[in-house]
């Protein structure tokens, strides 16, 4: 048995504490080099937080009255003509226009929200409700930016859309203002509601642009930032694969509105890479790491924290790809630069993943060496001492000194014991690499029992839908490996549902679960159901893995050994005769697989044949006596099952 998929690394995270599009229409963002507070804030923030596009500001806020939103003329509150007639001489009616556009200067002149609301109030009395949807649109991006009351902003936001959308044609302001009920719905963790209300801005500013009733410099800032809360709602949502469609689009959108070398551009490829990486695929992951370093270096410099950040992503892929080497030397010169900006909490974790590359290179002695100088910086009950502690561990566990290990595991128990309410995620992330040392000692019940912790923490975080599947699939691999298969099966079921929905039908890991659950199948006597199993584990790793990966090939022998189970000869034979050509192409490094193929194929071809002979012998005995089936006539698939357990 293999394992069924591994917990997903912490680059995974796609966060926007306010919506972006009332930040990219207030903040400009400067275009010279940042500052090292602003350095600083970048390292420490979440890893894969966007950067604003500064080309969307003044599409509503603008203090020139030259700017124009095209939409209901009476909307537009800078086209006023101004007035110099003497007031004594003005007519009614052009009194009124003279006193809307008072109201309206100082609406436009307002700086903080009290100011607009104020301002909005005093233009209720005088303005019909459908000239008033621009002002509530305004109003609810300021609340967003100023990060008030949701409930307050939605309030606005939906009064603007109910104005604004009973206009004929779509617009963008119904778009933006979409947007914005979108973002505030993800921040209350309505995520249908947030999708539903983004989904359609998309298709509105599709059709915008398909028209080209709009400039598309107006219309892509906006369209990035739906696509990008689209990211974020499915990310929430365990839609992960989706998700990335939408960062791939963003990507799109940067490299059409900035220089391509540019550092925004730079930013969208490391959260792209980012992305990739918390499903797991580090091949994509790569490329775009790489050029967000390229850039990064190029705009800022060698020394600057961007690159330092990109070094430590691109140590976390090339670990990944199992290219250890390469992930050691980008982690010691992302420490270099971590150095001198003095950046000491960052290091700490830098050193502490640079011991577990170490780990993963077998030079233990120089892992615990490092972790002895890290732990004496730590605070005596702080997480990143747990995660040296653990660290730790797993170097004395692959020098099999078990019970310094256990020591070690039991420190950092005690620690993140007392932070589970605080910190739920990082805990249960812990609590998954406490539970690996234990299964690497054969502690398999105390392993599931923490693996279970991490489950019940994790059922409760949305957004860490993937992390659960994980768990689940691995507390379903542990108990079908210590013989307890019919509790394994519930575990394997849930973990498919959600990886499937988390990563796609055709992910890999997915493919691992599968098969498990063929293998459990089997050992209860269930080949049929087994047989399903196997099926689509054999399908899922062909298209992800490639027919000739070894895990693929052992699908394929696990399907036949399903249909040998069944008595269904001759499939059990074509399958068998499938993997035998696919260990072929391996050469000399799989002669011992293929050795035990065709062994396999020959007891097979020999059972088939002996159950011919049975059948035509059985043809020629008078029939029994018993109105029930003799046993020595059933096929025998025992043998198989019992084999199945060690898929």
């Amino acid at each position: 048995m293999r394992r069924a998929t591994s917990k997903a690394l912490s680059f995974s995270k796609i966060r926007t504490s306010r919506t972006l599009l009332s930040r990219t229409l207030t903040t400009p963002i400067s275009s010279s080099p940042i500052s090292s507070d602003q350095q600083h804030q970048s390292i420490t923030q979440s890893s894969t937080q966007f950067k604003s596009c500064h080309k969307t500001s003044g599409l509503l806020f603008s203090s020139s009255k030259a700017r124009q939103v095209q939409t209901n003329p009476s909307q537009n509150f800078n086209t006023q003509v101004e007035i110099s007639v003497p007031s004594n001489h003005l007519s009614s009616r052009q009194r009124k226009l003279k006193e809307k556009s008072a109201l309206e200067e100082a609406f436009e002149s307002a700086n903080t929200p009290e100011e607009m609301i104020k301002a909005f109030e005093e233009m209720e009395a005088r303005f019909d409700e459908r000239e008033l949807g621009l002002a509530c649109l305004k109003i609810g991006l300021k609340l967003d930016q100023e990060g008030q009351e949701p409930e307050k902003i939605l309030s606005f936001a939906n009064r603007a859309l109910n104005i604004l959308d009973g206009e004929s044609k779509v617009s963008l302001p119904v778009a933006m203002t979409l947007q914005l009920l979108g973002s505030v719905n993800y921040g209350l963790k309505r995520f249908n509601d947030s999708l539903g209300y983004l989904n359609r801005a998309n298709r509105i500013l599709g059709r915008l642009e398909e028209e080209g009733s709009c400039s598309v410099d107006d219309i892509r800032p906006v369209l990035h930032a739906v696509q990008l809360e689209l990211a974020n709602t499915k990310t929430a949502m365990g839609r992960r694969e989706e998700a990335l469609e939408n960062l791939r689009k963003c990507l799109g959108i940067k490299e059409l509105i900035f220089e391509k070398d540019s550092r925004e551009v730079g930013n969208a490829n490391r959260d792209l890479a980012e992305a990739y990486v918390a499903i797991l695929n580090f091949k994509e992951a790569l490329p775009c790491c790489l050029k967000a370093l390229e850039i990064h270096k190029m705009q800022l410099g060698m020394n600057s924290v961007e690159v330092a950040h990109d070094r430590r992503l691109l140590g976390v892929i090339y670990t990944g790809l199992e290219e250890h080497e390469k992930a050691l030397e980008q982690n010691q010169l992302s420490q270099k630069v971590l150095k001198n900006w003095g950046l000491s909490s960052d290091l700490l974790r830098a050193e502490i993943d640079a011991a577990n590359m170490q780990i993963s290179l077998g030079r233990y002695d120089a892992a615990i060496t490092t972790l002895k100088g890290v732990v004496q910086q730590m605070e005596k009950d702080s997480e990143n001492r747990a995660l040296v502690f653990i660290s730790m561990s797993k170097a004395l566990v692959n020098q099999e000194k078990f019970g310094d290990a256990k020591r070690c595991l039991e420190i950092a128990s005690g620690i993140l014991d007392k932070k589970v309410t605080l910190k739920p995620l990082d805990i249960a992330e812990a609590y998954m690499e406490i539970s690996m040392q234990y299964e690497s000692m054969n502690e398999f019940e105390t392993a599931i029992s923490l693996l279970k912790r991490s489950l019940a923490l994790l059922e409760k975080l949305p957004q860490e839908q993937h992390s659960e599947g994980s768990v689940s699939a691995r507390i379903g691999w542990l108990l079908l490996l210590t013989g307890k298969v019919s509790q394994a099966i519930p575990y394997l079921e849930s973990a498919a549902e959600i990886l499937k929905e988390s990563f796609g039908p055709k992910h890999f890991g997915v493919g691992y679960i599968y098969n498990n659950l063929g293998a459990a199948y089997l050992e209860l006597e269930r080949p049929q159901s087994a047989a399903q199993m196997f099926a689509v584990a054999k399908d899922i790793m062909d298209v992800a893995l490639g027919p000739h990966h070894t895990d693929s090939i052992e699908a394929c022998q696990n399907l036949s050994k399903a249909y040998g189970a069944m008595g269904s000869y001759a499939l059990a034979i074509e399958f068998q005769q499938q993997a035998i050509d696919a260990w072929e192409g391996h050469g000399p490094s799989a002669e011992d697989e293929l050795k035990e193929a065709r062994q396999l194929l020959e007891q097979l071809k020999k059972k088939a044949s002996d159950a011919t002979l049975e059948k035509f012998s059985m043809k020629a005995l008078p029939l029994p006596q018993s109105s029930g089936p003799s046993r020595s006539l059933q096929p025998n698939g025992l043998h198989l099952t019992k084999q199945s357990s060690a898929v």
